[in-house]
Order: structure tokens, then C-alpha cells, then sequence
């Protein structure tokens, strides 16, 4: 025991420093290292990883020649495939709309067209288009009254949970300041008991 007590002794700070600096310095390095991946050279300083060199060696696609400006087409290719695309698209909405409208039964024009050359009357027409208005008008009048009844008993619930929220935080305001002043004459008398005590 007193061997390794002198041995600990005898060790100077300045060899710890140096071997942790050795030690650090040895773990930087392979940290930092980029690995060489087999049959891939090495990445030039500065360049990062997985970026492909031009090699002029190699003939790379190019497009084709279009006669505009440096000989090629003045006008960008994905504009093109925009263009087309929203045709597409414009030309599946149209045949969407047609579909809708030959589904469509009750409210569609062709049933007004069908009912002025059937020779329906024009006050029955007009007597109808009425029904139609005022079935809507009424539907809407029901609805806002539903909402504003509905408002109005959030509202009644709303306060009624307010005054009991109030009437609570009252009572725990008073419990609380029950307790301070009960608390307070508490550690008076304490303090008149310890002077009292001291002075025997």
C-alpha cells in the first residue's frame, strides 16, 4: 500500500496533461477523418461529400439542339408540361360540372325548361319558385333561431359559472386570510413565550 501511495505521489500533473492532451489529439484525428471508400477516389479539400466530378472524359446527355438563343429552345420546357396539365385539369372539371348537372333532378334548369314547354302556367311557375323560396327562408329562419337559443343558454351557463367561480375564490380569499392571522398570532405568542422563557 505505502508502494502505490509513493508511486501516486511521484506522478507529476504536467504527465497527466501531456498524456490527456495525447490522447485528445489521437481522437480529433480519427474523428475528423473521412473514411476512403473502395474504387472511389478521394474527395478533393473543400469539396463535400457524394458530389460528382465533371469528368470531361464522358459524353453527358445534353438537349437537343432547338435553333433559339445558344442554340437552344427559347421557351422553358416545364412551362409546356404546365401548360398541358392544366388543360387536363380544366378538361376533367368541365366533364365533372356536366355530370353534376345531369345528375341533377329537382332544382335543375332542365326541369324549369321541361315545365315552360310542358305549358305549365306562369303563376303556377312562379307560385312554385314562391314554395322554393319560402321553404328556404324559412329553413333559415329556424336555423339562426336554434343559434341564438343556443347562444343565449351558453351565455346563462357562462355567468352562472363565473358567480360560482367568484363566490369559490371569496371564500378561499377569506379561509386564506383566516389562516394568515391565526398563523400570525401563533408565532406572537411563540415569540412572547421564547422572550419570557430567555428572561428566566
Amino acid at each position: 500500500m505505502k508502494k502505490l501511495i509513493i508511486w501516486v505521489q511521484n506522478i507529476r500533473p504536467l504527465k497527466i496533461i501531456t498524456v490527456f492532451l495525447a490522447a485528445t489529439f489521437l481522437f480529433l484525428v480519427q474523428a475528423c477523418n473521412r473514411p476512403t471508400i473502395a474504387g472511389q477516389p478521394p474527395q478533393p479539400a473543400g469539396q463535400p461529400p457524394n458530389v460528382q466530378r465533371y469528368d470531361p472524359t464522358k459524353d453527358y446527355p445534353i438537349s437537343r439542339y432547338q435553333g433559339g438563343m445558344n442554340n437552344f429552345s427559347d421557351v422553358d420546357p416545364r412551362s409546356r408540361e404546365a401548360e398541358r396539365s392544366a388543360r387536363d385539369r380544366a378538361d376533367v372539371l368541365i366533364e365533372n360540372a356536366q355530370r353534376n348537372i345531369e345528375r341533377k333532378g329537382i332544382d335543375s334548369t332542365d326541369q324549369y325548361v321541361r315545365n315552360y314547354r310542358e305549358g305549365t302556367p306562369f303563376g303556377e311557375r312562379v307560385k312554385n319558385l314562391g314554395e322554393d323560396v319560402g321553404s328556404s327562408a324559412e329553413e333559415v329562419r329556424e336555423g339562426v333561431t336554434k343559434g341564438t337559443k343556443r347562444g343565449v343558454e351558453n351565455l346563462q351557463e357562462n355567468v352562472e359559472n363565473a358567480a360560482k367561480g367568484l363566490t369559490r375564490n371569496v371564500q378561499r380569499g377569506t379561509e386564506d386570510v383566516g389562516k394568515n392571522i391565526q398563523r400570525r398570532t401563533e408565532d406572537a405568542e411563540e415569540a412572547v413565550n421564547r422572550t419570557l422563557r430567555e428572561a428566566d
